[in-house]
């Protein structure tokens, strides 16, 4: 352990009932844990660790095993897990070892009680941040410091900027877990500085620039959001302070404008409600550009014009068009066959040619004169050229990882020389750090396929994905002749005078020529494609096995038709497209042979007036295959995974691919653990891009943060009672029996009046909510058990079943809220639906307005109309909040009996013989008959009771005539329904 984890420890040591500790992002939050599970014993009793992530509990017990390393015998913490039997919960919670355990199952097994009073000695709470006064969190301290009082608290979080946030929130959390100390520990600290920067590792900063295209997208996004940021602040219903472009980069700016906005959400307009969905399209427009490649990034533009274009705001500002044209300019071009751009405006364009090198020249007098007997293309013909940009990064990727393989065979050859024996510890790994999985597989394959190779594959699916949609629209429209563009998907291209050519017509071509595009593609995917050897057998898709030249040599394409021919070196075994084969990773000297096998030319008989598709081809791909450098063994691992496993896989070399402030924190403390391990790191930045902003701007945040934090701190105020514990939020307070006998002398003597205790019977999947955590602050009683019907029983009579609002929503989709409210119904005289709002959120569904006077089967309002018209004795209850709730249930228990646990529990479970008890139905009739006899045909709502009250039995049913069932069922068309289905024949098998 570091000096200052071993101070952090022994300040939590110093108070008895513990305190909640705050680190900085990164910093060995994991290592805490494990080192207060070292430290307990047994015999004190058990150890309870609650609300860890899935991502924290391997690390824990990862650094629970080095540190236990002299003692590798010790138990390790196991999950308590819900579905074991109560008994054995006690049996584990009397051996005080200990246990990962979640809220729902502790709240329930203190309110029992299956954990014997005293049993518990500790309880680490991970995540502090989230926690208020209404968490389950909050209601396990309350219970544990009535049953163990003596037992600490200590709570954990490693997220400063949500506890800055709020009024006092770092005050109310250490008050309703009743624990009077704060522990800061930011990364300014001198302990923490002091300890990290003894040995620090060798860092070089590499940063690179952003591309003419990407420094457009991004300085066009930047001023998107900026107009977007002038109309919110135009509504001044938010905090102007927090409307800047620094705080738009970050997740949590939306966050903070919503928190603003929810409570008065409904009388918002559209507009406004839109901008704040724009500036989070924004953001991560943003963080796509410099973390995805230019066809994905293009990719997610063209869903976003299709999803958002018609109602969004951003896309109709000034700088939106910018966006979509750099963007597009990075991955391909639309020219004419001659090589020249198609403007947009009405201007003649013979001073608008394209000018290209020598090479290209030389290459298009090759195409031309290879094209329909040597005629040159002309103006008529579309020529789509790929540009297929690839991110500046991914080459200088490239070029670190051989720079890392030359160093260490530089290093071992002198060392050979020397005839030093190589004593360090050295994997020879080097770690890659990537934000998603996503980008991790993309940088993997850029290693071993090639960065070209990569883009090659990306635009393939890119211009298949644009084919299939087109070809779903197409079927869509259902029309008899063939609409306009037919033909497109079998490589025609609408051919016509590019002069005066205006926008529509524009996107017309451009949308056409990348449809040729495709449907050369998809002709090639489904040609023969040879894998091997010259002499190798022949995999063939799409058709029968055939000569490769045989097979395309009599094929002559029609007019207005795309051919492409891929020129192959003869000694080359892969294939283009989707017939190339793996490579290894870890530094073999087979690099990816990617550039020689994607130049793609015109066959010879292709026409004039024809799309070509011209491939972009780079000078430096056959020399890459060529002469490919060994690169070292390397490892990809995702931010968003949470593992910490530089301790796993023990790198010589990081690069930081994306920059993130918690890991930078983790590889300071791994090196300052390791001081005789060298350890390099690169980090990588886009120079002048938003990268480089949201990562210095999230250094000051969390700067910013603990500032906030201390001053909190030195204003805090913390009651104590005289053993000096913290006496906790103002909640369930005893009466004082004096004060109350002093003010009711006039009242029969000064006799004190029997209070009678609330009980509710609450549901064991209830307790994930803060509900009966706020029923328990106001005195009442938590039975928690298994309901069958509803969710809390207020008396033998109401019963209730509570909804969130997302949760209403889903129930009304699944069908599930009739079948819950049908059987509340059948079995109590009072059923409630209760709709609960959140108090920082509007307590409106919708505004007034938008609610129509018609049903609508998609409106929420309509459905609840008719959840009503349907069970007229339901009950619809509606909430503020949860304290607002527990003024509704107080209420309605007035003047009612309280319930009883075990009749409760029975409700809607039938016994051994089949009975279910409390059914008022199954007490007149038979159930099972009565759902038979109303999904007969011709049996309706309006006639089922009719019929049960005109015969006995079903077997009666059957043998009535068709005249009695027409005066019980009020008509002869629906009698003779049912009696043609029950006097049907049975069918028999020949």
């Amino acid at each position: 352990m570091l000096p200052f984890e071993e101070q952090i420890l022994s300040d939590l040591l110093e108070d008895p009932h513990g305190g909640l500790v705050v680190l900085s992002s990164g910093l060995p939050l994991h290592s805490l844990v494990a080192s207060l599970l070292l430290l307990h014993h047994s015999s004190a009793g058990a150890l309870l660790l609650l609300s860890a992530s899935d991502s924290q509990k391997p690390s824990i017990l990862r650094s629970l095993q080095r540190l236990q390393d002299p003692n590798p015998n010790s138990s390790l913490p196991s999950e308590l897990a819900g579905d074991l039997p109560g008994h054995q919960r006690a049996a584990l919670y009397a051996s005080g070892a200990a246990f990962f355990v979640t809220a729902r199952v502790l709240v329930a097994d203190l309110l029992v009680p299956r954990a014997p009073p005293g049993s518990i000695s500790s309880l680490i709470i991970l995540n502090a941040h989230r926690l208020s006064e209404t968490s389950p969190e909050a209601f396990i301290a309350r219970l544990l410091r009535r049953h163990s009082p003596r037992a600490s608290v200590v709570a954990l979080s490693d997220r400063p900027l949500p506890l800055s946030s709020g009024f006092s929130k770092p005050e109310r959390i250490l008050k309703s877990l009743y624990i009077k100390k704060l522990h800061l520990w930011p990364r300014f600290h001198v302990v923490v500085s002091a300890d990290l920067e003894k040995t620090p590792p060798e860092v070089v900063d590499v940063r690179l620039p952003v591309t003419a295209a990407m420094k457009g997208v991004q300085s066009a996004a930047l001023e998107a959001m900026g107009a977007c940021l002038k109309e919110l602040r135009r509504t001044n219903k938010v905090d102007v302070e927090d409307l800047t472009v620094e705080n738009g980069l970050f997740k949590s700016f939306d966050e903070i404008v919503r928190r603003q906005l929810d409570p008065i959400w409904h009388t918002l307009g559209k507009k406004t409600k839109q901008l704040v969905n724009d500036l989070k399209t924004l953001r991560k427009l943003m963080d796509y550009l410099v973390r995805y490649d230019a066809v994905t990034f293009l990719k997610y533009l063209d869903t976003l014009r299709v999803s958002e274009g018609g109602r969004s705001v951003w896309i109709f500002a000034e700088s939106s068009y910018k966006i979509f044209e750099f963007a597009k300019k990075r991955v391909y071009q639309v020219l004419r066959a001659d090589g020249s751009k198609i403007i947009m405006d009405n201007k003649t364009t013979a001073n608008k040619k394209r000018k290209v090198n020598d090479d290209n020249n030389k290459d298009k007098e090759n195409e031309a004169s290879c094209s329909d007997g040597g005629k040159a293309l002309t103006n008529s013909g579309v020529m789509l050229e790929e540009v297929l940009e690839e991110a500046p990064k991914w080459k200088v990727l490239r070029e670190l990882l051989e720079e890392i393989e030359e160093e260490r065979k530089i290093v071992a050859l002198r060392e050979d020389e020397l005839g030093v024996e190589d004593t360090r510890d050295d994997t020879g790994i080097v770690l890659v750090a990537c934000k998603d999985e996503r980008s991790c597989l993309q940088l993997e394959a850029c290693i071993t396929k090639g960065p070209h190779q990569v883009m090659r594959e990306e635009w393939e699916k890119y211009l298949l994905g644009k084919a299939e949609l087109h070809g779903l629209q197409k079927r869509s429209k259902k029309k008899n002749q063939d609409p306009k563009g037919f033909g497109i998907l079998n490589g025609m291209v609408a051919n016509g005078p590019f002069e005066n050519t205006d926008p529509s017509s524009i996107s017309k071509l451009e949308n056409d020529a990348l449809l040729a595009a495709a449907s050369e593609i998809s002709h090639l995917a489904s040609e023969e494609i040879c894998v091997g050897d010259s002499s190798g057998p022949c995999a063939i898709r799409g058709r029968s096995r055939k000569g490769r030249g045989r097979g395309r040599s009599k094929k002559t394409p029609g007019k207005g038709e795309v051919s492409v021919k891929r020129n192959k070196n003869p000694g080359d075994d892969k294939m283009i497209g989707k017939g190339y084969s793996s490579i290894e990773v870890q530094g073999t000297e087979k690099d990816a042979e990617h550039a020689a096998d994607l130049q793609e030319r015109p066959l010879p008989d292709a026409t004039t007036d024809k799309a070509v598709l011209r491939r972009h081809s780079k000078d430096h791909g056959t020399s890459e295959s060529t002469n490919a450098k060994p690169l070292p063994p390397v490892q990809f691992y995702a931010f968003e995974s949470g593992k910490h496993i530089l301790d796993v896989w023990k790198p010589s070399a990081i690069i930081v691919y994306h920059p993130d402030v918690a890991f930078v924190r983790e590889i300071e403390v791994y090196k300052a653990e390791n001081p005789s391990r060298k350890l390099k790191v690169y980090f990588l930045f886009y120079e002048d891009s938003t990268e480089v902003q949201k990562f210095e701007a999230s250094i000051r945040r969390e700067n910013a943060a603990f500032e906030s934090l201390i001053r909190q701190k030195s204003l805090m105020m913390i009651p104590v009672d005289q053993d000096g514990r913290c006496i906790g939020l103002t909640s369930f307070i005893e009466p004082d029996v004096h004060g109350l006998q002093n003010s009711q002398t006039r009242k029969a003597g000064g006799r004190k009046m029997i209070e009678k205790e609330m009980q509710v019977i609450v549901d064991m999947r209830e307790f994930m909510s803060s509900l009966p955590n706020v029923l328990h602050q106001k005195g009442m009683r938590i039975i928690p058990v298994t309901l069958e019907v509803g969710d809390y029983v207020l008396s033998p009579m109401i019963c209730v079943e509570r909804k969130s609002i997302m949760d209403l929503f889903q129930s009304f989709s699944s069908g599930r809220l009739y079948h819950q409210v049908e059987t509340m119904v059948r079995y109590y005289r009072m059923p409630v639906l209760l709709i609960e709002f959140s108090h920082d959120k509007s307590f409106s569904f919708q505004s007034a307005s938008d609610i129509s006077d018609d049903v609508s089967p998609t409106s929420i309002i309509s459905k609840l109309s008719l959840l009503i018209l349907h069970f007229p004795r339901l009950r619809l209850v509606w909430s503020r909040s949860v304290h607002a709730t527990a003024e509704i249930f107080a209420s309605l228990k007035v003047n009612q009996d309280e319930p009883d646990e075990t009749k409760a529990v029975r409700v809607g479970v039938p016994s051994e013989d089949g009975v279910i008890e409390n059914d008022v139905r199954a007490e007149n009739y038979n159930t099972s008959a009565v759902e038979f006899l109303r999904r007969l045909p011709g049996v309706t709502d309006s006639n089922y009771r009719a019929l049960m009250d005109g015969c006995n039995s079903l077997a009666e049913l059957v043998l009535l005539p068709i005249e009695r069932l027409a005066e019980l069922m009020g008509g002869q068309k629906s009698a003779r329904v049912l009696k043609d289905f029950l006097d049907a024949k049975f069918p028999t098998l020949l």
